[in-house]
């Protein structure tokens, strides 16, 4: 047979060569879309597994929260919720008609049976018209020990606790746990404004012997007691006393308490009293419409300016009183003082001079011996 012309091999050949390369293509792009499918999810695990540390270091971001922080965060939130409502709660029962409260705080030093706080109960229980107070009385515990004594004497009582900070002890005038507890009690009376609460707040080393209602002002925003009183309600050299205040809840005095507590920071070392005699000065506090009235202490008196006629007298302040035992000794003798007084008939009540044994402890010539 003859062989075929040498051209028509070459282009046979040439034609079979062509078709191997196409088949291995096609075999070659099959492998590789399979690869592909398998190495990139491994390639984006990986690469995820990186970018977050990686953008974090560059650019220093803070990483977002993973879920179980989130739910973390959910369960304090929560927690804040729980209390929030336990406040409101609180507030609600123990209000009057026109959401006014009656507020005292606590700790334990205070809160041991026939200390501070007993004497405290005892006074609206012995006052005049003062006992049915009670029933908007509510008792602000700083402590567990405290709160745990206040449920047993009373019935409205709420728990402030603040981690890692421990308000138990005995803080004396000025001392740093002294000064975060006094800020702290603002901040918290500042949340009772915002809830739309007016309140009268109460030291519980005051004694209340007469309802102090009638003695207040139909007009003022905040009311509040003096140490010293100069003989005119809207006087600013009036020296306050944040011990006794009556703080109607409207946009002025939430602003006002808001701005109060942030001038802590313009007045380090003193506290919430100091800070507000300096403020009260401020230009801001007109600016806002706030209307401060200073009560007089011929009815809302203390150990500073006694209120001298006990025919008027609603509240006697244990101030300028350095120590527990001495603030607790002058009290009990005040009240001995009240009892001695209401056993009196009326006649001689009104004819007899009856002045204070107090303060005697707590006198200031007692105390820089």
């Amino acid at each position: 047979m003859a062989r075929p012309p040498r051209h028509t091999l070459s282009r046979s050949s040439a034609a079979h060569s062509c078709r191997l390369p196409k088949h291995a293509l096609l075999r070659a792009g099959a492998a590789f879309f399979l690869a592909t499918l398998v190495a990139l999810p491994l390639a984006v695990l990986h690469r995820a597994a990186l970018s977050r540390h990686s953008l974090e270091h560059l650019w220093g971001w803070d990483a977002l929260p993973s879920v179980a922080a989130q739910e973390e965060g959910g369960a304090q939130g929560e927690d804040l919720d729980i209390e929030d409502l336990k406040l409101d709660g609180v507030l609600k029962k123990a209000s009057m008609g026109d959401n006014t409260v009656i507020l005292t705080t606590l700790n334990a030093a205070w809160a041991s049976p026939g200390s501070v706080i007993d004497l405290f109960i005892d006074s609206f229980r012995c006052g005049v018209r003062t006992s049915s107070l009670l029933n908007h009385l509510v008792i602000i515990a700083f402590d567990s020990d405290a709160y745990k004594q206040c449920v047993k004497i009373h019935h409205y009582c709420y728990f402030l606790g603040t981690e890692g900070v421990d308000f138990s002890g005995e803080k004396r005038f000025l001392t740093s746990g002294y000064l975060e507890m006094m800020w702290k009690r603002l901040d918290f009376l500042r949340l009772v404004l915002e809830k739309g609460y007016s309140f009268i707040f109460s030291d519980a080393d005051i004694m209340w012997f007469r309802n102090p209602f009638p003695h207040f002002y139909p007009n003022g925003d905040l009311q509040i007691a003096c140490d010293h009183y100069v003989g005119n309600a809207t006087d600013l050299r009036n020296i306050a006393n944040g011990g006794f205040n009556y703080v109607k809840s409207n946009e002025r005095t939430i602003e006002f308490y808001s701005f109060w507590y942030s001038s802590r920071l313009r007045y380090p070392g003193y506290h919430d009293q100091d800070v507000f005699n300096a403020i009260k000065h401020d230009p801001y506090v007109a600016d806002i419409g706030l209307e401060i009235k200073f009560l007089s202490t011929a009815y809302f008196g203390g150990f500073c300016e006694p209120s001298r006629d006990l025919n008027k007298v609603c509240t006697m302040h244990a101030n300028c009183c350095i120590g527990l035992r001495s603030k607790i000794h002058d009290l009990r003798i005040m009240m001995e003082d009240w009892r001695s007084y209401l056993s009196l008939p009326p006649s001689l009540k009104r004819l007899t001079p009856f002045s204070w044994r107090v303060p005697q402890n707590c006198s200031l010539s007692s105390q820089n011996q």
